[in-house]
């Protein structure tokens, strides 16, 4: 049986992330609004990401539909999820900080996703001539491991974040370092993966990865000058 396993790793790392983010506000009903409208921002970013940065390259090919139908990127999900995570808590009327509770659990969920693609033979990386470090692609080439490079960025991602956590260290802030941690990863990591080039060697993921970086700093930086200020904490 062939297993629909980038879908099946997907949808476990939002059980995980469904998981810690109920631990956190189960006393708080008016979070399921806040989480769904999340949910649904990722969703949404996801698909429409990929649609702007590399659908529009497939137009002609055979398999365009099924691009058109399973692409998605875990760029536009964390921009998408963050802008519905905002949606969602002035719906429920909810204004304090939740983001560190993503910065938790976001990394395991990405890290359950790329096992995905490593089942599935997507998301591969650029033909390469070999070394101990090299995987066999699903074409039978020699291919950088850009998925196991991921997944080990995340897995150290969310042991910091953890550490900090625990430590009480930028408090309300560990959401934005992990968004502009891995815009900065992803956009020095993409030369390495086999993704359409738009101009200059440049990607689509990395201009996608550069908004999303400058517009976390900016959230970062919103963040951080309410609270110098003594004022609310505003945003995610």
């Amino acid at each position: 049986m062939d297993w629909p396993w980038y879908t099946l790793m997907m949808a476990a790392g939002l059980g995980v992330s469904a998981v810690i983010w109920s631990g956190r506000f189960k006393s708080r009903p008016e979070m399921v609004v806040v989480y769904v409208t999340g949910l649904l921002g990722a969703l949404l970013g996801a698909k429409l990401g990929y649609v702007v940065v590399e659908l529009y390259t497939h137009y002609g090919e055979g398999d365009f539909w099924r691009h058109a139908l399973v692409g998605r990127t875990i760029l536009g999900a964390l921009l998408g999820g963050y802008l519905g995570v905002e949606g969602g808590k002035k719906l429920a009327g909810y204004g304090e900080p939740t983001g560190d509770v993503f910065a938790l659990a976001v990394p395991v969920g990405v890290m359950l996703g790329r096992v995905g693609c490593l089942l599935h033979g997507c998301c591969q990386g650029v033909a390469c001539s070999g070394g101990w470090w090299a995987v066999t692609g699903v074409d039978g080439l020699v291919r950088w491991p850009a998925a196991w490079v991921e997944f080990g960025f995340n897995a150290a991602a969310a042991l910091v974040l953890w550490v900090l956590y625990r430590a009480g260290a930028f408090k309300h802030q560990l959401f934005h370092l992990y968004l502009m941690g891995y815009a900065l990863f992803r956009i020095a990591h993409e030369p390495m993966r086999d993704t359409p080039r738009v101009v200059w060697g440049v990607s689509g993921y990395q201009v996608l990865a550069l908004v999303l970086g400058v517009f976390t700093v900016w959230r970062y930086l919103a963040r951080r000058g309410g609270a110098l200020r003594g004022g609310p904490v505003a945003g995610e």
